[in-house]
């Protein structure tokens, strides 16, 4: 018996969801969806692909629903509606579940100790595993999680989370690879600063000099210095600057958006 026919001998009485957001995600759908055959329902929440990620997806046994997008957050509340199944797994396109992982949460799941469950990554920056600069083991917001206890915030962009029980976590990892090249680092990271710019707009932020100078470079000291990104090489090097340059360009943007909202003020 192979290790993902055992995992569905396995399953919790009660089923697992597992969803993913994408947007012409055709480079990497089909190895994301690869690794969670064993769920008991694949649920794709697409904002409109052009590139054939809907019928890889389709190919693959997900369930595609299409929603325009709308926030991150919304988006993924959105996918927790629709799952057919109380308990979810988070999987973005850019991260790979590992056969241990998905033993570990078919046991976890057996008899669940908690609510939601924090899970470790692995990530991978231009072909070489980050070990520092924060990005390990990188818990951001519950992965697994029973879908009455927990709700995504509904913003735009690095959405956080409510919940309402027990937080734990795994033991064992996700791999991810959010950036296989700079160019798709620096096209995600520009998409990323328009985004929280205008989430830093609607909730009245302003950007000031402070902001535009000092902000990126204690994220690249925060990185670099006192999160050890030194320790990763060059590589940790280059990390640790491209996040300075988005910081700098979200509070640039949003004074961009400032500008454009009071036109004929004094620049400041």
């Amino acid at each position: 018996m192979g290790v993902y026919s055992w995992l569905l001998v396995m399953a919790p009485p009660d089923g697992i969801t597992v969803y993913t957001l994408s947007f012409n995600e055709a480079r990497q759908i089909r190895q994301v969806l690869q690794t969670v055959q064993w769920a008991d329902e694949l649920l794709l929440l697409d904002s409109f692909s052009t590139d054939g990620t809907v019928e890889i997806a389709r190919e693959l046994g997900a369930r595609v629903l299409s929603e325009k997008f709308c926030g991150f957050g919304k988006l993924r509340n959105q996918a927790v509606a629709a799952a057919r199944h109380d308990w979810i797994l988070s999987i973005d396109a850019d991260e790979r579940c590992t056969p241990e992982l998905a033993a570990e949460i078919r046991r976890e799941l057996a008899a669940p100790r908690c609510d939601a469950y924090l899970v470790p990554r692995k990530n991978f920056f231009c072909g070489r595993r980050i070990r520092h600069c924060g990005w390990y083991p990188d818990y951001r917001q519950p992965q697994l999680f029973h879908r009455a206890k927990m709700r995504y915030r509904e913003d735009l962009v690095h959405e956080g989370y409510e919940l309402q029980g027990r937080l734990g976590r795994l033991r064992e990892h996700v791999l991810q690879y959010p950036w296989p090249t700079l160019a798709v680092a620096t096209g995600k990271l520009d998409r990323y600063a328009t985004l929280m710019a205008q989430r830093y707009a609607a909730s009245h932020h302003r950007a000031t000099a402070a902001n535009l100078i000092g902000s990126p470079l204690a994220m690249f000291l925060k990185m670099y210095v006192l999160q050890q990104g030194f320790r990763d090489g060059r590589p940790g090097l280059v990390l640790c600057g491209l996040y300075a340059y988005y910081t700098f360009l979200k509070y640039a943007r949003l004074w961009e958006l400032q500008q454009a909202a009071a036109p004929g003020q004094p620049d400041r």
